[in-house]
């Protein structure tokens, strides 16, 4: 029996390890990522565009890549189909790109195939499988064994040979608060890839679409892009901590400069609202507001958040954490 591989916290702690390598810069690390959306929403538009921009270094939506050989394989188009595309989103391209519109399952020699092509062209940094379902198995097994196997497999191979791989993939219509949890399958295919990506339209109408990234090695990000001339332009880019400072109520943050010199408040939700100028919140409502947020966006800013009773009735407590207990020139108490 093979022995059991550890290391030990001081090992780790004190000597350097590799790190992770991008190569599109801070959303496409080595590894295996999935690519999700609707049909005919323009997955294949976009796969083309990163491929053609990692295959010449070019930035992709002012994301640095790194240029490499990149292989893309087109398994429900034509080499027509890809020309076309060519013509329409580039007036050059190099011999660093290539394409292939038929290959084994992973079940049945793929994985020999992609071996076989990493040898011959050993600067490839990239693979799309356009689409996953065309290299997966033909029956009918839906289990998450099957699912985790099968994508286990290519992400063992883009672990081994440190590549990145994009498996493009479909969604389900039916709706869910949250849009990883359409991703087409088992939890086995999500749970198994480094980093999903989720691009979505309101309706098929629409010329924008927003691009949703969650991964082990990245950051939450949202991307609003613009399908224009059959190239995916950025508008905006939002990162974690801007989409939680977007969903801040406006008060929260008017309670955080409130304080911001302060040591200690004390009065009432009505005095509260008053030192705010607040006048459209409900004293009832700002009590639920402040008891919502005091854990996250109130305590990341040094500010707690307490209630008591005195013969005035209920009085919030408002404190900042960071200013020196000894000083008591900036404390403030309100009396109705």
């Amino acid at each position: 029996m093979q022995e059991l591989q550890t290391v030990d916290a001081e090992t780790l702690l004190y000597n350097p390890l590799e790190q992770v390598k991008y190569i599109i810069d801070e959303i496409l690390p080595v590894g295996l990522h999935l690519f999700c959306g609707a049909s005919k929403i323009g997955k294949s538009w976009l796969m083309l565009k990163i491929c053609l921009q990692v295959s010449k270094g070019e930035p992709i939506w002012e994301l640095k890549t790194q240029e490499s050989d990149v292989l893309y394989l087109c398994l429900e188009d034509t080499l027509a189909r890809i020309q076309n595309r060519l013509f329409k989103i580039t007036n050059e391209a190099n011999n660093k790109l290539h394409f292939a519109i038929s290959t084994n399952r992973i079940s049945n020699g793929l994985i020999e195939q992609l071996e076989n092509y990493i040898k011959k062209y050993p600067q490839t940094r990239l693979i799309v499988i356009d689409t996953l379902q065309k290299v997966r198995n033909t029956s009918n097994d839906i289990s998450y064994a099957s699912d985790y196997g099968d994508i286990s497999k290519l992400k063992d191979f883009a672990d081994k040979n440190k590549i990145a791989i994009i498996a493009v993939h479909h969604i389900r219509k039916q709706g869910d608060n949250d849009v990883f949890n359409r991703v087409s399958g088992t939890n086995g295919i999500m749970g198994s890839a480094d980093t999903t990506f989720i691009l979505e339209k309101k309706s098929r109408t629409e010329s924008t679409a927003t691009l949703y990234i969650t991964g082990r090695d990245i950051e939450y990000q949202e991307f609003i892009l613009k399908f224009n001339n059959c190239d995916w332009e950025l508008m905006s880019r939002a990162n974690q901590k801007e989409l939680e400072i977007r969903e801040i109520p406006p008060v929260i943050l008017n309670i955080i400069e409130f304080m911001q010199n302060k040591k200690e408040w004390k009065g009432s939700a009505t005095e509260l609202l008053k030192e705010l100028e607040e006048k459209e919140i409900a004293p009832t409502v700002i009590t639920k507001i402040l008891n919502e947020y005091h854990y996250t966006n109130l305590k990341d800013n040094k500010i707690s958040y307490d209630i008591t009773r005195n013969k005035y009735g209920r009085q919030i407590i408002l404190k900042r954490d960071d200013i020196d207990d000894n000083d008591d020139s900036n404390i403030e108490i309100s009396h109705q």
